[in-house]
């Protein structure tokens, strides 16, 4: 007798052996015990699932005869009797398969349909089932759509497909349809063991794990691995063979690759990569592993009690997991999954796995808490500016911005000079020393910061704020039209007013280096400018917890920290209220306030010397490092384009020229 394939040796013979699809084996064994059966039934889903199974089981329980020739209409075929026998076979007059893969066309569906109007010959029901039916042409499904929707009492319609997209609505409105989903890689591995064990062929469970994940959810994918393996390994499954049958990576080169990128040791990522290169192992493999295992250890991290103990491979998981940061886990991954489809843009996909793994390197965070290692101790500097110079910098500013001008009538040199008039005078506000904001037990400690840069964006802030206090215009509106009289910009007068004017000492220079010698500037009192308008974040008002929050949280993002959904947290949070156990944060949105977050928050608040329990609401927030930070920026955007707009040659181009200043064009230093 000639050998029969697992695939089809072990194809299930009813709905009780069908493995992996409840769902629709539920569905239609209670349709069938009630009665309440439809005409067209549509199966849907990837190759190897059981969509053809699923037909004939379901023709066989419209067909079968029960073994003494008196059953009925059953959910349970008997399978013995002539009906069940002859469509395991094949050979069942009354059910009819078509492959409309190779049967496309209307002339084949016109043939089928016209054995419709004949009634069955042996049994209830004539069947047809209509394999890969989005072949099929436009006028085949044209064809066949009458008969569809009115079919006779004795017919009944299966339609399979892998890619019901491309199967008119017309038709799928018509049917039934029941999606076969892929089956899990525990739910393969688990069946492969019962076959094996009734074909007593011998197989450990590494092995069973590689041919299910290979399988990627098709059953039938699995049985014809396995009957590869057992030929490969002479009756016998074991991992290693198996391993090089499917030319899969070790998972032991995964495991010291990212033990490796967590410790963040190049040395051995270069040197494992060369390993794999001389082994002849896939590069695809290696991330598509890589990508498998940083899944399960994004998973153990959020839920620690999802381990599962008969994996052999559970202890090194939760090592890796272990040693490395939630959002870590998730950056590696999503490098992994985009690095795959670079592999065969480069010429060597070594090289391009090289690359790969290096920037998993490059974009590891500077610094981070593992298990297991020291924690540092955060200590902040003293701080340069007190929380009333902010505040009364906020407000100047704020004073100056809502201040409405008439347009301004005087020539460069005149606005030129009381620019340079309102920086020096705000030079003594901005470099008289301040007082640190509440410093901890660890301000006065001698270890400091080498660079103490937990102020830095609220400087550039304060200068644009000095620079913009100059001017005469309103925030958020159009500039103010500039009538200019006749004027000469010469060389001698140009280097005056580089020396009394330092903001705009670039654009001087450039002019200086043209050689523009002289601009005659004509008056047109009636002429105004194409300026774009500006619009500029309102100022966050000044309160002592917003002042300490904010250089709290500049400090703690310029010592690396914080990171990701943790540095997120911080900016986007006000401090509504503190005490010495205990702060109370608020954030706008639900998906920061999230415990592994806060706590991660609290840590790094515990190493700079406040160790505090942090309580967050959810809520409208006024005063937040990341509103003072867009502030700042808004205000130094408004600065820079002032001197822009107020420089003579852009007025004169703009005017005579019909020149145009691209929005969005000019940015701050």
């Amino acid at each position: 007798m000639s050998y029969l394939v697992l695939a089809r040796k072990y194809r299930p013979r009813n709905f009780t052996e069908m493995v992996g699809q409840d769902h629709v084996v539920q569905a239609l064994s209670n349709a069938l015990t009630t009665g309440r059966l439809h005409h067209a039934y549509m199966f849907t889903g990837t190759r190897g699932v059981g969509k053809t199974t699923v037909s004939r089981i379901l023709a066989k329980s419209l067909n079968c005869q029960g073994p003494d020739g008196q059953g009925g209409i059953t959910a349970i075929p008997c399978g013995v009797c002539q009906a069940c026998t002859d469509i395991d076979s094949g050979r069942f007059v009354d059910y009819t398969e078509l492959d409309a893969a190779s049967n496309r066309g209307v002339d084949e569906v016109q043939a089928l349909l016209e054995q419709a109007v004949y009634k069955p010959v042996q049994g209830r029901f004539k069947v047809f089932m209509i394999d890969e039916v989005h072949m099929l042409t436009n006028t085949a499904f044209n064809a066949m759509l009458k008969t569809l929707e009115e079919p006779p009492e004795y017919l009944k319609f299966v339609l399979a497909t892998t890619d019901p997209q491309k199967v008119p609505v017309t038709v799928l409105s018509r049917c039934l349809q029941f999606n076969l989903r892929p089956m899990a890689p525990d739910t393969i591995r688990e069946h492969l063991q019962k076959v094996l064990a009734t074909e007593q062929v011998s197989a450990d469970m590494p092995s069973l794990r590689l041919l299910a994940r290979a399988a990627r959810g098709s059953m039938r994918d699995a049985l014809s691995l396995t009957d590869q393996a057992i030929a490969f390994g002479s009756g016998v499954l074991e991992e290693a063979t198996v391993r090089q049958m499917l030319g899969s990576v070790d998972r032991s080169y995964v495991f010291r690759l990212l033990q490796a990128l967590a410790q963040g040791d190049g040395k051995t990522v270069v040197e494992t990569s060369e390993a794999l290169r001389t082994h002849g192992l896939s590069a695809a493999s290696t991330l598509e592993e890589m990508g498998s295992v940083l899944q399960r250890m994004a998973v153990l991290q959020a839920v620690p009690d999802a381990a599962d103990d008969s994996d052999p491979e559970a202890a090194d998981i939760a090592q890796l997991a272990a040693l490395m940061p939630a959002d870590e886990t998730q950056l590696l991954y999503s490098i992994c999954l985009h690095g795959r489809g670079e592999l065969g843009l480069a010429p060597d996909e070594y090289a391009a796995l090289t690359m790969v793994l290096l920037r998993l390197l490059a974009f590891k965070p500077a610094v981070e808490q593992r298990a297991g290692q020291e924690k540092k101790t955060l200590k902040f500097a003293p701080l340069r500016h007190s929380p009333e110079a902010i505040a009364s910098a906020a407000t100047a500013a704020t004073a100056a911005t809502a201040q409405t001008a008439p347009a301004i009538t005087a020539t460069a040199t005149a606005t030129a000079t009381a620019t340079a008039m309102a920086l020096t005078s705000a030079t003594p506000a901005l470099t008289a020393p301040m007082r640190p904001v509440a410093p901890p037990s660890t301000l006065a400690s001698p270890h400091i910061f080498e660079q103490n840069k937990p102020l830095a964006l609220l400087d550039k802030g304060r200068a644009a704020i000095e620079v913009v206090a100059s001017g005469d215009h309103p925030a958020g509106q159009h500039l103010a039209v500039r009538d200019m009289t006749s004027a000469s910009i010469s060389a001698p007068e140009l280097a005056q007013k580089n020396e009394q004017n330092k903001p705009l000492a670039l654009i001087e220079q450039a002019k200086a280096a043209i050689k523009i010698e002289a601009i005659q500037v004509h008056v047109q009192t009636d002429s105004v400018l194409d300026v774009p308008t500006v619009q500029v974040a309102a100022a966050v008002p000044s309160n002592p917890e917003g002042d300490f929050w904010y250089a709290t949280v500049q400090a703690l993002v310029a010592a690396n920290a914080i990171t990701a959904l943790v540095r997120e947290l911080a900016l986007q949070a006000q401090l509504v209220a503190r005490d010495a156990d205990q702060w109370l944060l608020r954030v706008e949105r639900e998906s920061l306030n999230q415990p592994g977050s806060r706590e991660r928050l609290a840590a790094a608040l515990a190493d700079a010397g406040y160790p505090v329990k942090l309580v967050a609401e959810v809520g409208r927030v006024t005063d937040s490092p990341a509103k003072r930070n867009a502030a700042a920026a808004a205000q130094a955007q408004l600065a820079a384009e002032k001197i822009v707009f107020d420089d003579p040659l852009v007025q004169t181009l703009m005017r005579d020229f019909a020149a145009k200043i691209v929005p969005g064009s000019i940015k701050p230093l």
